[in-house]
């Protein structure tokens, strides 16, 4: 069963480092980042078996140099909301075409 996780922390380096600890902590992929107010707000997110995204949020909660402002671990999403997530995805990847 795939799951999306979440993480939404304050700045682009924090944010950044969310990822790395995400990845480096359980078998999860990088699918998009979305920045909001500037890049103020970043969430980054992650897919993978519910139990590996599961650890990766976690590790990610209880290790970010700063503290997420919210997080969630979506287990089995629904199609409109894996089609928004691919929406934004697209985006990372039109510039490199």
């Amino acid at each position: 069963m795939k799951a999306l996780g979440l993480v939404e922390v304050t700045g682009v380096t924090a944010g950044i480092d969310c990822l790395d600890i995400m990845c480096k902590s359980a078998n999860v992929e990088f699918v998009t980042w979305e920045r909001k107010l500037g890049g103020r707000l970043v969430t980054i997110i992650v897919q993978g078996d519910v139990s590996a995204v599961t650890a990766a949020v976690e590790n990610a909660v209880a290790g970010a140099i700063k503290k997420p402002a919210s997080y969630a671990v979506i287990a089995n999403p629904h199609a409109e909301t894996q089609r928004m997530v691919e929406l934004s995805a697209s985006r990372l990847t039109k510039g490199r075409e």
